[in-house]
């Protein structure tokens, strides 16, 4: 454990999405679950990382901090079993290389090629989500309702461009696949007569429910899309990774840039404004995902997602030596550089 006084500290989670990548954040939850002076007050996640949250406080609701790391490692298991038949493959020559991406499987190139002409209400008529089943048989969700832990899942209203947030007793398996649903693989999720896609285009993820509806002053954001990347992306994939990139981090951004903006201009009595102002933000990232491309998080290969894992518990434990004695006093984000050329 982490050298530190043993007073508990209530801290909020914000995860993002990203597929087969949400494997790191997994890693990380897994280490800061060992800590037993961190509290999760409340966790805002969207895409895989709506999935990592709601399968911690379902195994948390069961059997505590080792209940929710046991549910993760489950959680994760079946989704690489289900993928063993997954036409989405790496080649040889990908394998002897140790690359993790897709970019060179026919079947992969195959779909990208069609998603750009035919939709998927013509590919998959039926609707079918392999992760139905899984996150049905993963999560209790009558149970989540009862948790300790809020909850906090966004997906995207197709109809308005609106992120809506579901709270904890509104998930359903529906809910966290409409937070994951990205509109060239699946259709769009209904939901109370509502069409919803990926949560990420609205906040990857969401932080307001956390500052507004959490008593915990520190959030802890778990980062798998970069923000800053080196060097112009020149092929197509490469730009079309980036424009990913970018899009799903262009919201969350507008979050932490306003809190360091309230930062410089809120007074103690300004009540909410205040709230946002006091608010300590930290990241935990990993510069391995610079060396992964889009086509990746679609790779469940169970030595992919231990990779990811390790990492994940590798760079929280750092983040854990380094920036221990910051939560509960100060943010160790330095937010006042999202403000530069704003």
């Amino acid at each position: 454990m982490v050298g530190r006084q043993p007073k508990q500290l209530l801290i909020d989670l914000a995860l993002q999405g990203g597929g087969a990548h949400g494997a790191f954040t997994w890693g990380v939850l897994d280490r800061l679950l060992e800590e037993p002076w961190l509290r999760i007050d409340g966790i805002s996640g969207t895409s895989a990382g709506a999935m990592n949250a709601a399968v911690l406080v379902h195994g948390f609701v069961h059997g505590g901090a080792a209940g929710a790391r046991r549910s993760l490692e489950e959680f994760w298991r079946q989704v690489s079993d289900a993928a063993l038949l997954s036409p989405f493959q790496r080649t040889p020559f990908d394998m002897l290389l140790g690359r993790w991406t897709l970019d060179n499987s026919p079947a992969f190139m195959t779909a990208d090629l069609m998603a750009r002409v035919f939709s998927p209400y013509d590919l998959n008529p039926m609707g079918a989500n392999p992760l139905r089943e899984i996150i049905a048989t993963s999560i209790d969700f009558p149970r989540l309702a009862d948790g300790a832990i809020k909850l906090f899942v966004t997906a995207t209203n197709v109809r308005t461009g609106r992120g809506r947030v579901f709270r904890n007793s509104e998930l359903s398996p529906d809910v966290l696949l409409a937070s994951a649903c990205l509109p060239t693989l699946f259709q769009a999720v209904e939901i109370d007569g509502e069409p919803y896609w990926d949560g990420g285009y609205a906040g990857n993820p969401t932080i307001t429910p956390l500052v507004r509806e959490c008593r915990s002053q520190d959030t802890i954001l778990v980062q798998i899309n970069p923000i800053e990347r080196p060097g112009t992306p020149r092929s197509a994939r490469d730009i079309l990774d980036r424009v990913n990139e970018v899009s799903f981090n262009s919201v969350l951004l507008k979050e932490l840039r306003m809190i360091a903006l309230l930062r410089r201009v809120a007074h103690p009595s300004d009540g909410e404004g205040a709230r946002w102002a006091g608010m300590r933000v930290h990241r935990i990232a990993s510069e391995v995902m610079l060396d992964l491309g889009y086509s990746s998080k679609l790779n469940a290969e169970w030595a992919f997602l231990v990779m990811l894992r390790d990492e994940g518990r590798k760079v929280a434990d750092a983040f854990l030596q380094v920036h221990a004695d910051n939560l509960g006093k100060r943010s160790s984000l330095d937010l006042g550089e999202l403000l530069e050329g704003v």
